[in-house]
């Protein structure tokens, strides 16, 4: 099997978003198509802790495929397929629709229902073709599926049970049906019925996954009432906690509705932990914990739920370096890039393979550790994690910045290792502006920005304790760092930012978003802040629909590229957050309702990213073939937006909330309930440029001066 990290192919196209269908619960997720039908062949299927145990379930009515009419998600994890069959030869119409509803969870349950619509009773054989081939998640992601391993099929007790072994790890699935088939033969369940007229038939089909010999419980049983089954009780609880958004532009209205939906979706529960909820990268592959990804996440998201990002942070702790392994990059100290399953037998998080290589998630821990301090949430907890956060500021002392020059570089330790640990990691991801991919070690210009968003968390931890010494030593080290940044990577012949130094510690000197990530955490200069945003809002770099990873004149550039043009939602919402803290509020505005249009020709959903191609050009959003949808960060962009817009500062520690809304001209109303604050339920409401706020405790003073509340430090 080959290594997830170090897959630096193209994945194979699942299709366009509106002929597959997604449902998402925690770990696990479908692909199909219209039909319902999990087709052969294909990248579809029933994925569950990175393993396929579906790869066809064919449906077939007296012999024919049923022609698909509409097919409809009731919530995240759950669908409506509604087919008829085949009209007879000489007549228009066809009397017989057949629906399927299908639940995802830990496995996977379908109701099948054929409705007789006609005046007579209707003979039909149903036909179920179903097989599995326990493929790999990166398997099917790299379109190279193997034969592997030793397979069986049998039957017992009226169920297909699929079982496969490869090398020590075993693997299963029992498929039980609602009532017997007239005929189960191989791979092969047929019901021979009679439907009355004017009525109907079912059965339902349950799909078990077996585990190292042992059977995981679906979320979703045959027999029971799919409204007591966990995943809806926990997206009800969800969905009552959730902000209620009231505004007159409704496309806004409807993103933020939709990036809820998907964001709770997305969240995982780990057995060990099952109070700790933290959120998958993104369907469908990336079902499973990242470092960066659930770290901003998170971030985005602290105006819905502060809880998740407290899971993430307890989580990522729990599993925090403690060694040097160049084999998966780890080093005492650092925080993980992602994790995965494959051959796991336990459903614990703890169960999985870890990879370290991420040179950016390790200060972004520090940096989300203190903005929950800010949110005013559960603040024993947050101390408690206090030691985590020195492991990390030691990493990035020591391992971090390896050669002692103040910067964190990346360098993979093997082989087996990402080439590139920033959020650009293709292998292709940093290139000088004359297109040449950069090698590392590279000290990349939005790692420095999160290492000076860390150091400034610490100094506030410090401060507060009444450790002048340690606040005093994270204050030089913050300035040091400002200074020498401002020095090492400003481009003065150019007008802009390095995307990094290289081995030799020369600039990276292509046109990138990436410096937008430096105008949010406040690393840039004041006098260079206006050069960066009109060149982020330049035609070179603006699309129409959101800012590009990489200008349209510099060398490499490709729209359809993965990090070398596109449009990423999640580096739009950070870069648009930024432009805001530093005064830039028309161009904020404007990155901002671009995404949103985006979104709204999108069907309501921000995918990972799309096209850079511009709008003028093309006048919708053009989609990337292999994006993620839905994917965490993106589904959270909105909320940043939404906060953005807002100019929300919670500073909790020291009694303020900074207030100042700015929003754009299309956006007259909007009132925005539940914020969670200070271990209360806060409102803003925001109506012709008065503004009102509800909620917070007496004793807090609201500052309406629009600036961030750390842009003076």
């Amino acid at each position: 099997m080959s290594d997830p990290w170090n897959f630096a192919g193209e994945s194979p196209t699942l299709g366009q978003p509106g002929g597959m269908v997604t449902l998402v619960e925690g770990s696990a997720f479908c692909i199909s198509g219209r039909s319902g039908d999990i087709t052969v062949g294909s990248p579809q299927g029933l994925f569950f802790r990175d393993t396929r145990f579906l790869s066809q379930l064919e449906l077939r009515v007296n012999g024919a495929q049923p022609e698909p009419l509409a097919s409809t998600a009731m919530d995240p994890f759950s669908a409506i397929f509604a087919c008829r069959t085949r009209p007879r030869p000489g007549r228009a119409d066809s009397t017989l629709m057949v629906f399927r509803y299908r639940y995802v969870g830990r496995g996977m349950r379908e109701d099948v229902v054929v409705r007789n619509f006609g005046d007579e009773p209707s003979y039909c054989s149903i036909e179920l073709s179903v097989a599995i081939d326990f493929a790999d998640l990166f398997e099917v992601k790299e379109g190279r599926t193997t034969t592997e391993g030793e397979r069986s099929v049998s039957q017992a007790d009226g169920a297909l049970v699929f079982r496969h072994r490869r090398g020590s790890a075993r693997r299963g699935a029992k498929l039980s049906f609602g009532e017997p088939p007239t005929q189960l033969t191989g791979d092969v369940a047929v019901f021979e019925v009679i439907v009355p007229a004017r009525g109907s038939w079912s059965t339902c089909v349950q799909l078990t996954p077996i585990i190292e010999g042992e059977e995981i419980e679906p979320r979703y049983r045959c027999g029971e009432p799919v409204e007591r089954a966990t995943p809806v009780e926990r997206l009800a609880k969800w969905r009552r906690n959730l902000p209620m958004v009231e505004t007159d532009h409704d496309g806004l209205r409807n993103v933020i509705v939709r990036s809820g939906e998907d964001l709770g979706a997305l969240r995982i529960f780990d057995p060990d932990f099952p109070e700790r909820a933290v959120v998958a990268a993104g369907a469908p592959w990336f079902m499973t914990l990242f470092g960066r990804d659930s770290l901003l996440t998170s971030f985005f998201a602290l105006l819905v739920d502060p809880d998740l990002a407290l899971g993430v942070l307890q989580t990522l702790a729990r599993f925090q370096g403690q060694s040097v392994d160049p084999r998966n990059d780890e080093e005492p100290g650092r925080i993980l890039h992602e994790m995965r399953f494959g051959d796991a037998a336990s459903l614990s998080l703890g169960g999985g393979r870890i990879y370290y290589g991420s040179a950016d998630a390790t200060p972004l821990f520090v940096m989300l550790l203190g903005e929950l301090r800010r949110w005013g949430l559960a603040s024993e907890v947050v101390d408690s994690l206090l030691p985590s956060a020195d492991r990390a500021m030691a990493w990035i002392a020591e391992y971090g910045d390896a050669d002692g020059d103040g910067y964190v570089e990346y360098q993979r330790g093997s082989d087996r290792g990402l080439a590139n640990q920033g959020w650009k990691d293709s292998w292709d991801g940093v290139r000088y502006a004359s297109g040449e991919v950069a090698r590392s070690p590279i000290a990349l210009a939005e790692v420095q920005a999160y290492v000076y968003g860390a150091y400034l968390a610490r100094l506030h931890f410090a401060r507060e304790a009444g450790d002048e010494a340690t606040a005093a030593r994270y204050a030089d080290l913050a300035a040091s760092l400002k200074a020498q940044f401002n020095r090492d990577f400003w481009l003065e012949d150019k007008g802009w930012y390095a995307i990094g130094l290289d081995a030799q510690k020369r600039p990276i000197d292509s046109l990138t978003s990436n410096m937008g990530h430096c105008l949010w955490t406040g690393i840039v200069d004041q006098d260079k802040a206006e050069m960066v945003a009109e060149r982020l809002m330049s035609p070179e770099m603006f699309s129409g629909w959101g800012v590009r990873t990489l200008g349209t004149q510099m060398g490499g550039y490709n729209p359809i590229s993965y990090h070398s043009g596109s449009v990423w939602p999640h580096d739009n919402a950070i870069l648009a957050a930024g432009l805001m803290r530093y005064g830039f509020v028309s161009a904020a505005q404007r990155v901002i309702m671009a995404q949103i249009d985006a979104a709204v020709v999108s069907g309501g959903r921000l995918p990972e990213l799309f096209s850079g191609l511009d709008r003028q050009e093309f006048p919708t959003v053009v989609s990337y073939p292999t994006s993620c949808s839905p994917q965490a960060w993106a589904s959270a962009a909105p909320l940043l937006f939404l906060r953005t817009l807002l100019r929300l500062d919670p500073w909790t520690p020291h009694g303020k909330v900074w207030l100042s809304p700015a929003l754009p001209d299309s956006i007259r109303y909007l009132r925005v309930e539940r914020i969670p604050l200070v271990g209360r339920r806060v409102s803003v409401e925001v109506s012709d440029g008065n503004v009102k706020i509800e909620g917070l405790p007496p004793e807090f003073e609201v500052v309406t001066e629009p600036r961030h509340p750390l842009s003076a430090l």
